[in-house]
Formats: structure tokens, C-alpha cells, sequence
């Protein structure tokens, strides 16, 4: 078990795929009232292995760490990403929601073994290189800390100073961050987010992201090479889209010299086995209510069923493109459903969703993908149980010496 803090935890996304690869969190902190609510009603409704969760609804600001000891091994959470979603006003340091401060802030007074912070790709914005820097290396040095009166960019040169010095006496952090694509990890949805990972700089983690298991390359080739895909969904060649020959050669080449993996799942793969949610069988899966009003226009078009989603947004019919919307193999539209929503985000079927089809979608569209959760989780629980396999070596071979 790894004992964790997590942070911005919104509707569980995170949380349940960390729970999975064996994260316990002693308390999940979220502001938000209508998340805190679907978690502790799932908890309620006795979801299994979340009993103890100790979900608070609060602002972090106002967290005292002091509360929960020096034994929390990892911080995990998704800081807001209004700041510096393409989405957004892309204010960044200068919106009063950016609460990665307040991320540095518990890592420097609890001092984990290490942390996993997830945050939107628009974080790499050209325009968000000087602040993004700022972030890596306040995370890397938690402890050189700005007096109030200074503005982020005196500390930013402080903390360049302080980190190419070569002496760092205090408390410090290998920090290093990907742009992971959660098609890549098994998600049927192309979600593309940043993901920051700490290590203590004492521990020697020597860690790197899990490789991708899933490609598009291998879609493609079980469309229009071997014609897997359409047979495991049985549809009818008159029904399947087809490659040039060209096309076709260019995936053989790819395949050439490299194992063809998994391919990346569809929204097909994700609801095929769900019933019309207009139809009467619709009534026996949770969540599965119709949702009237989807509508077509230029830059604004649904998913379509042979491909992996389109990134689920947190808003239900403003959302700009159309994502939350699916387009059917007779051509018509419709919104998702909460429960399509929540498998395209990899939510389990029996983790429920209790507010309005609205409030369902923002918290679905905010989450992380449970499934990528997981894999980045796994991988971090692999390296923790090999760096205590060595210690224990290190302390019988220190044992026999003795």
C-alpha cells in the first residue's frame, strides 16, 4: 500500500485508478460540492475498496498538513486547468485559480517520497514556457521559497540560481513530465495531458514513463490489413470504410520491422454492448438516459464510432467542436450519454454519477481517465517495491557484515 495525499481530486478519476495500482489516499481534498457529493455517494453506495476514503471538501489554501503526519509516501492531483487550458482565458500565474502553489506547498511540508501532478496540454503553450519552467523547478526545490513581496519571475531567477549552483543542501525532487496521449494506454479517446512524476532526490529512483501499448498504426492495420476489427464487430463489408492501396503499403511498411502491439480502442469498442438509450432495454444500465439536441455545423461534429473519441470536455452543448456529441452509422447525431461519458473516460459501470446530466458531463470531462491513471500509477508502485527490495538487500548484506 502506498500511503497518499491527493489533491484537486475532483470526481475520482484519478484517485480510482491510483486505488487500483495500489494507492490508499489519507484524504482527498476538492472544493468543488457536487464532486465531494458523487464520490461519498459512491462510498455510500458501497463501491468496492473506497470505504476509508476521507473525501473533504475545502479550499487547499485553507489545508494544515500537519494533520496527517511525515508517512505520506506520495501527492497526487490535477491542479485546475483554467489557467492554461486552450479552452480558456490562458491567464495562467495571473488566475486566482492556478493553485500549483499550493501543490508545492504540500510537498514541501510533507516531504513525500514522491508526487504525480496531471494537467492539460495547454500548460506547453509557447506563451507558458517561462511560468511551466517556474512550476518544474519549484517542484525540483520546494524549499527555496519567495518572500510575498517578490514577483514570480524574481523567484523564477532565484530558483535558476539556486538549482544550477550545484549545492543543494535542503529538500529536492527529480521532477520530469511527459505529453501522454491516453489512446496510447488503452483509452478509447484521444486525450492528450501533461503528466508531471517527483522522485525525493535521495531515493535513486531511476524512473522513467511506461512505454505506449496501444497505436493507431495497429487500428489501421486490423481495418485495412487483416480486417480484425470489422469482424470482431460484425460489420458488413458493404458498411466498412476502406484504404488506397498506397494507404495500405505505408501501414505494411510501418510493420516491417517492429512488433504491430495493440491498436488503439473506438468509441465502438467502448458502447458497442449498450442498448440505444432510447429503447426500453436503455432502462436497466445506470446513467444511460437519452439527451435530446445535438445538432451539426461547420467545426462542430460528434465522434464517430470507428475511432477513439474525441477528448470528452468538461461542458455539455456549448462545448466548442462538438466532443461530447457521437455520430451514428446512419449518419445522425446525439449527445452521449453519462454513462458512454464515463466508459470513454474508463469510469467503471458500477461507479455512479448522482447530479443532472449537465453536472455529470462538467465532472466526467474534468477527469482524469481512470485506465491512464492506473498505468502511470502501476508503473510508479513497480519502481517504490523495487526500491525497497534493494534497501532490504542493502540492510542484510550491511547484517552479515556486521
Amino acid at each position: 500500500m502506498i500511503r497518499s495525499i491527493e489533491l484537486f481530486s475532483g470526481t475520482g478519476g484519478l484517485a480510482l485508478g491510483l486505488h487500483q495500482a495500489g494507492f490508499e489516499p489519507a484524504a482527498l481534498f476538492e472544493w468543488d460540492k457536487d464532486s465531494c457529493d458523487n464520490i461519498k455517494s459512491n462510498i455510500m453506495a458501497g463501491y468496492p475498496g473506497i470505504q476509508d476514503w476521507n473525501v473533504v471538501q475545502t479550499d487547499v489554501r485553507l489545508v494544515s498538513y500537519s494533520d496527517y503526519g511525515l508517512d505520506i509516501q506520495f501527492i497526487t492531483g490535477g491542479p485546475p486547468c483554467q489557467p492554461f487550458s486552450l479552452g480558456g482565458k490562458h491567464k495562467a500565474h495571473t488566475d486566482n485559480r492556478d493553485m500549483f502553489p499550493e501543490a508545492v506547498r504540500a510537498v514541501r511540508e510533507l516531504r513525500p517520497q514522491g508526487f504525480i501532478f496531471e494537467n492539460v496540454k495547454g500548460l506547453l503553450r509557447k506563451s507558458f514556457s517561462s511560468y511551466f519552467n517556474y512550476i518544474l523547478l519549484q517542484l525540483s526545490h520546494p524549499e527555496v521559497v519567495a518572500s510575498e513581496d517578490r514577483d514570480w519571475t524574481d523567484h523564477l531567477r532565484l530558483l535558476e540560481e539556486y538549482h544550477t549552483s550545484g549545492t543543494h543542501a535542503g529538500l529536492e525532487y527529480n521532477v520530469v513530465f511527459r505529453l501522454l496521449n491516453a489512446a496510447d494506454y488503452g483509452v478509447p479517446q484521444t486525450r492528450h495531458r501533461v503528466v508531471i512524476v517527483g522522485f525525493r532526490s535521495d531515493l535513486n529512483a531511476n524512473w522513467s514513463f511506461p512505454e505506449p501499448t496501444h497505436s493507431k498504426e495497429a487500428l489501421l492495420y486490423s481495418k485495412y490489413i487483416d480486417g480484425s476489427y470489422w469482424e470482431k464487430h460484425r460489420i458488413a463489408k458493404a458498411r466498412r470504410s476502406t484504404a488506397s492501396q498506397r494507404e495500405r503499403d505505408n501501414i505494411l511498411r510501418f510493420f516491417d520491422q517492429r512488433e504491430r502491439g495493440m491498436r488503439w480502442l473506438t468509441v465502438r469498442d467502448a458502447i458497442n454492448d449498450l442498448p440505444d438509450p432510447r429503447s426500453k432495454k436503455a432502462e436497466r444500465y445506470a446513467n444511460h438516459e437519452f439527451r435530446d439536441g445535438a445538432r451539426a455545423y461547420a467545426g462542430h461534429s460528434g465522434s464517430v464510432l470507428d475511432e477513439p473519441s474525441k477528448t470528452i470536455k468538461a461542458g455539455a452543448h456549448g462545448v466548442p467542436g462538438g466532443e461530447n456529441m457521437l455520430a451514428l452509422d446512419d449518419g445522425s447525431l446525439r449527445y452521449y450519454t453519462v454513462r458512454e461519458s464515463a466508459r470513454i473516460q474508463t469510469f467503471p459501470d458500477d461507479y455512479l454519477f448522482h447530479g443532472s446530466w449537465t453536472e455529470s458531463m462538467r465532472q466526467i470531462g474534468n477527469a482524469v481517465p481512470v485506465r491512464l491513471a492506473n498505468v502511470v500509477g502501476e508503473s510508479v508502485a513497480r519502481q517504490l517495491e523495487r526500491m525497497d527490495d534493494c534497501d532490504a538487500k542493502r540492510r542484510h548484506s550491511n547484517d552479515k557484515t556486521l
